[in-house]
C-alpha cells in the first residue's frame, strides 16, 4: 500500500510518536530521564535514561515486558486516567507520565491502573496495591508513594503495604473526591494534580473536591441506543463551580488541617507548591481579575498573603509560577509596561521587550524561563536570570526552543522551519535519539512577523507552482492561548498537504493569540468575534498583495475548537470574503462552555447577557449563504456536541442548507487513526465541491 500524508499523519499522531518527551534532568545534572516509544508509529512509550556526558541511552522500563497484553493499557484505564489524558490532549499509551524521587534514583508510574516502581540503576516491579491506581507521586525520600484510587487518596510503602489517607464520607460521598484536580483546574488552569508531598514526607496537602453544586449533563452514544448515557458534572458559564478546598493530611497520626483562605472572594485554587521554603497556593477570583499567592502554616492552616496581582481584564496564569524561592517570595509573572514580565517578589527582572511564556526552573539565584521577543511572536527562546548576571538569552535564531534543567545542566529542544521534527541537545554536542517519522510533505512556507496593522502570518504554496490563480484556504486557530504560526517545520505539515492539493494556505495569529504583549492578548476582552475575524480578513488581503496568485473569489476557512467557531463565524458574517467554511468541534453558544475560560473573556452571562448574545453563532443562522460543514465528536466532554446540534437546528429552522459530520465515539481529540486520516480527506472533498474545484 502506498503511504500518504493523511495516513502518516494519523498513524504517527501528528508526527509526535517516537520523540523524547517528559524530560527530567537529575539534580546532579549527569543524567536525563525521558519517555519515548520505539518508533514513529509506535504509541507505546517506554522509560529511558541517558548519560548527559556520553549521550548513551538505556531502557529502564518497557510496558510490553511489564504487561503481558499491552492492549490492556487502554482497555483497562481507570476513568480518571482517561479524563487526565483528554485534558492533556494525550493520545499515546504506555508510560505517559512518571515521577522521580528527590535523589532521582527511583521512578514511579502507572500502566493500566497498576502501580510500578523502577530503580534507574536496578529492577522495575509492580506493587500489589488496591487500585486501579491513578496519578502516583513518590515521597521526596523515595520510600512511599501516594496515589488516587477512585475518589480516595492512598499511600503505600515500597512493599505494597497501602492505607487510606482520605476518602469520601457522609451523604455527599458520590460527589466528593480527594487528591484529584477538578475539571476546570485541569482543562483551563493547567493544574492536573490534586495532592502534594511535604518536603520531609510526613504530610500531604490534598484537594477535596465536592461536585454537588455542579450541574449534571449526559454524554450519550447515539450509535448504541442501548448504552446508558454517561453523566458528567459540567460547570457551564454562569453556573456553580465545584467546592474545592485544601487540607494538610498528617501521615501516621491521621490529623487533617484545613487551609484557610477567603474562598468566597477567591474561588479558584489555581496552583499549589510545597518545597523547602514553604507551602504556597495561588488563588484566583471568579472574574479572574485578582490573584493572590498565599503561604500556609501546615500545622494550623492559617495563610499569609505574599503576592497580589490585579488586571482590569484578567490575570494570566503562567505555567511554572507560584512556587516559593524564599520564605516570602514566589516566582511570578505580571503585566507591566505592555509585556508579561518575570517577577521575584516586588522585583521585575525581565525586560519589557520580552514576553515571558513559562517558568522552567526557579530558585533564589537562578530562574530559567521561555519567552519570545515582542517583535516576533513566531519565535520561542530560553532565557536565564541570575543574581550575578541579570537576564540573558540562552538561545537565538528563527527557532522554537524549550528547555529542561537539573543542577547546572540545561538541555535545549530546538525546532526550525528548515528541518523536520525537533532535537534535544545535550551540553557536549550529543542529541537524544528521536524515532519520529520524517513528514511526507515539506513545507513551502513564508513566515512574516507582525506589523502594526497585520498579524503574524504564514503563507504556504504548492511546490513549483507556476503562478496561476490558486483557491485560498485559511487555516487558523485564532483564539487565546494557542498559536499556529511558529518557526517549526512540523507546525505547517497539515497546512502544506492542503497546499499540495492545489491551495494557497494562509495561517494567521490575530488578536487574542499569545506572544504579542498585554494589550494584544486583552483586545478580545468581552468580544471574541469582531477583532478576531477582522484580523483574518486583514491577513488574507495582506497575503494577496504579496502573492498575486491568491484567488480571492475562492476563499475558504477551516478550523477546530476555537478555530471551528471562527470558521463558522467567517462564512456567516463575511460571505463577501469567505465562500466556504469547515467548523470542527466549534463553540457555537458560549453559555454552553465552561466557567473559567468563558468568563475570563466574556464575563458572567447572568451579568452580561448582551455580550454572550453578541458572541453567539446561533442568532447568525439566518445569515448563512455559503457552504458550511460542521464536524463534531459525539463523545466530546469539553465542547459538547450540543454546540453543533444547536447550530444545525437553528440553520435548519432558518432554511439554510449545511452539512453535519458526526464522529461516533470521538472526543475533542481525534486520536483514532482511521478517523483522523479520513477526516482530512473528507475536508478536502468538501472544499473542492464547495469552491468548484475539479480534483486531479
Amino acid at each position: 500500500m502506498v503511504d500518504s500524508f493523511p495516513r502518516q499523519y494519523a498513524r504517527t499522531q501528528r508526527l509526535t510518536l517516537g520523540e523524547p518527551r517528559d524530560l527530567s534532568v537529575t539534580p546532579d545534572g549527569q543524567r536525563v530521564v525521558f519517555a519515548r516509544s520505539r518508533g514513529g508509529a509506535d504509541p507505546v512509550n517506554c522509560l529511558w535514561v541517558a548519560d548527559v556526558e556520553t549521550g548513551e541511552e538505556r531502557l529502564v522500563a518497557d510496558p510490553v515486558t511489564l504487561m503481558a497484553a499491552i492492549a490492556a493499557d487502554d482497555a483497562d484505564l481507570p476513568p480518571e486516567e482517561r479524563a487526565r489524558r483528554e485534558r492533556l490532549r494525550e493520545g499515546a499509551g504506555g508510560i505517559t507520565g512518571y515521577e522521580l524521587d528527590r535523589a532521582a534514583e527511583r521512578a514511579v508510574f502507572v500502566l493500566a491502573g497498576n502501580l510500578f516502581t523502577a530503580e534507574l540503576d536496578g529492577e522495575c516491579r509492580r506493587l500489589d496495591v488496591p487500585g486501579p491506581v491513578f496519578d502516583p507521586h513518590v515521597s521526596p525520600d523515595g520510600t512511599r508513594i501516594a496515589y488516587v484510587r477512585g475518589r480516595e487518596l492512598w499511600v503505600t510503602d515500597l512493599h505494597g503495604d497501602a492505607h487510606l489517607v482520605a476518602g469520601p464520607a457522609d451523604g455527599a460521598a458520590d460527589t466528593v473526591s480527594w487528591g484529584s484536580a477538578d475539571f476546570v483546574a485541569a482543562e483551563e488552569m493547567n493544574r492536573y494534580r490534586g495532592f502534594w508531598w511535604s518536603p520531609d514526607g510526613s504530610a500531604i496537602a490534598a484537594c477535596r473536591v465536592d461536585d454537588a453544586p455542579v450541574q449534571v449533563w449526559h454524554i450519550s452514544n447515539p450509535a448504541d441506543p442501548g448504552s446508558t448515557p454517561r453523566p458528567v458534572r459540567y460547570p457551564a458559564a454562569g453556573t456553580p463551580n465545584p467546592e474545592v478546598t485544601l487540607h494538610v493530611c498528617v501521615l501516621g497520626s491521621g490529623d487533617r488541617v484545613a487551609v484557610d483562605w477567603d474562598r468566597q472572594a477567591f474561588e479558584y485554587l489555581a496552583k499549589v507548591a510545597w518545597n523547602g521554603h514553604g507551602l504556597a497556593l495561588t488563588v484566583l477570583s471568579r472574574d479572574q481579575r485578582d490573584l493572590q499567592v498565599l503561604t500556609a502554616d501546615p500545622s494550623t492552616g492559617a495563610t499569609t498573603t505574599v503576592f497580589t496581582d490585579h488586571d482590569d481584564a484578567w490575570v494570566e496564569l503562567v505555567p511554572g509560577t507560584g512556587a516559593l524561592i524564599a520564605p516570602d517570595t514566589p516566582v511570578m509573572c505580571t503585566e507591566a509596561d505592555g509585556a508579561r514580565r518575570l517577577s521575584l517578589g516586588d522585583d521585575l527582572v525581565s525586560p519589557a521587550d520580552v514576553q515571558i511564556r513559562s517558568v522552567v526552573q526557579a530558585d533564589a539565584d537562578r530562574v530559567v524561563v521561555t519567552g519570545n521577543p515582542l517583535d516576533d511572536a513566531s519565535q520561542l527562546h530560553v532565557y536565564r536570570w541570575t543574581r550575578a548576571d541579570g537576564f540573558e538569552a540562552l538561545t537565538d535564531g528563527l527557532a522554537v526552543n524549550q528547555a529542561a534543567v537539573g543542577g547546572d545542566t540545561i538541555l535545549f529542544r530546538t525546532a526550525t522551519v528548515d528541518e523536520p521534527g525537533a532535537r534535544w541537545r545535550l551540553p557536549n554536542g550529543h542529541t537524544l535519539t528521536s524515532h519520529a517519522e520524517r513528514p511526507l510533505v515539506r513545507p513551502n512556507v513564508r513566515v512574516a512577523a507582525h506589523t502594526a496593522d497585520v498579524p503574524t502570518t504564514a503563507v504556504l504554496l504548492p511546490h513549483d507552482h507556476d503562478g496561476s490563480p490558486l483557491p485560498v484556504l485559511l487555516d487558523p486557530y485564532g483564539g487565546p492561548h494557542a498559536q499556529r504560526v511558529l518557526r517549526s517545520h512540523n507546525a505547517f505539515c497539515a497546512s502544506q498537504w492542503f497546499a499540495d492539493q492545489g491551495f494557497a494556505v494562509v495561517v494567521a495569529d490575530g488578536r487574542g493569540t499569545p506572544g504579542r504583549g498585554s494589550a494584544y492578548e486583552r483586545s478580545v476582552f468581552l468580544d471574541l468575534a469582531t477583532g478576531v475575524l477582522d484580523d483574518q480578513v486583514t491577513a488574507l488581503h495582506a497575503a494577496a498583495e504579496q502573492h498575486p496568485e491568491l484567488d480571492l473569489t475562492r476563499v475558504a476557512m477551516r478550523g477546530w475548537s476555537f478555530g471551528g467557531y471562527l470558521s463558522a463565524l467567517a462564512v456567516m458574517k463575511r460571505p463577501d470574503v469567505f465562500h466556504a467554511g469547515i467548523a470542527g468541534a466549534p463553540v457555537t453558544e458560549w453559555r454552553l462552555y465552561d466557567t473559567c475560560y468563558t468568563e475570563r473573556y466574556l464575563g458572567d452571562p447572568n451579568e452580561r447577557p448582551e455580550v454572550y448574545d453578541a458572541n453567539s453563532l446561533l442568532p447568525l443562522a439566518p445569515e448563512l449563504t455559503r457552504p458550511l460543514l460542521l464536524i463534531h465528536g459525539l463523545a466530546d466532554d469539553n465542547v459538547v456536541a450540543a454546540h453543533t446540534l444547536q447550530l444545525s437546528a437553528a440553520l435548519l429552522a432558518a432554511g439554510k442548507p449545511h452539512e453535519v459530520l458526526p464522529l461516533v465515539g470521538v472526543t475533542h481529540m481525534t486520536p483514532q487513526e482511521i478517523v483522523a486520516e479520513n477526516l482530512l480527506l473528507h475536508q478536502l472533498d468538501f472544499l473542492r465541491r464547495s469552491l468548484g474545484i475539479t480534483s486531479g
